[in-house]
């Protein structure tokens, strides 16, 4: 009998991680759930791409484990951080990942883009390739743009041509770095759509990175924000709006003040200018 799929995908488990002295993650716990769509959430610097490094095992956790629940249709549960070289390269080819900006490659035309992981990580044919390749332009509306190069398309068109890369393996995750960063109103409006209309249509889980409280609210079936390495709030886009936690207050309602300071800490003003009258 076969062992049943977790409803988790990934699962933080009382996870730790810093660069050097700087503690980035502290004891922090999370689930993302399968098939929904995820937001990590937060100030600059909180450990939002951290944690999607820490998925796809370009870090390991310094404590605590990172889970992979059932990829590839099993029960299994895989722990990133103790995965062997050529397990953890199965394991990407179930992740897609939309890089902020796209990070497209200039040299090659918006097909070969799409079509370069499957040229490097399948046997298929060029023919099956290339219907591979304009059913996911297709699904991003870009079937028409597919001879084209990256710089005779615009930035919403080079971030759905970049979507297009990220599902060309049929992920079972899509982690999305800053996806709506610099896009116009409406291509940031078309770019959330897809987002969720792919996540539903092809049974997908999604993690999005981003800034943009209210589309991102919108897409959203969970929200999780981390803060000074921890976990300040998790649960639906409305639970996390209405959260009594001030730097969840804060940041929800962008104010200039509260427990996030606009100024780095330092000695007083007072005291630094003196210091330098002094010299």
């Amino acid at each position: 009998m076969a062992t049943p799929l977790s409803t988790s995908l990934v699962e933080f488990q009382n996870v730790r991680f810093g660069y050097g002295e700087r503690l980035i993650l502290d004891d922090v716990s999370f689930t993302i759930p399968r098939g929904k769509v995820t937001a990590l959430m937060g100030a600059s610097g909180g450990g939002k791409t951290t944690v999607m490094r820490l998925i796809g095992g370009q870090h390991q956790a310094q404590q605590g484990k990172v889970l992979l629940h059932g990829l590839k249709d099993s029960g299994e549960v895989l722990d990133v951080g103790h995965m062997k070289r050529e397990a953890l390269y199965l394991a990407r080819r179930r992740m897609g990942m939309l890089f902020q900006f796209g990070a497209l490659f200039t040299d090659l035309s918006v097909f070969d883009n799409v079509a370069f992981p499957l040229r490097e990580h399948t046997t298929l044919s060029e023919d099956l390739i290339r219907d591979v390749v304009l059913m996911k332009l297709n699904a991003v509306g870009l079937r028409g743009a597919r001879d084209l190069m990256p710089s005779e398309v615009s930035g919403g068109m080079a971030r759905r041509v970049a979507l297009a890369r990220a599902i060309a393996l049929d992920p079972e995750l899509v982690m999305y770095d800053e996806p709506f960063a610099g896009l116009d109103p409406i291509s940031l409006g078309t770019a959330a759509r897809l987002i969720r209309q792919l996540n539903d249509a092809m049974g997908l889980t999604s993690i999005v990175v981003s800034h943009d409280l209210e589309e991102t609210f919108h897409i959203a079936d969970q929200v999780i924000i981390i803060a000074n390495g921890k976990i300040a709030a998790q649960g639906t886009p409305d639970e996390v709006r209405h959260s009594d936690n001030p730097l969840v207050h804060q940041f929800v309602n962008a104010l200039p003040e509260g427990p996030v300071r606009f100024h780095y800490p330092a000695d007083s003003v007072d005291a630094d200018f003196s210091q330098g009258a002094q010299r």
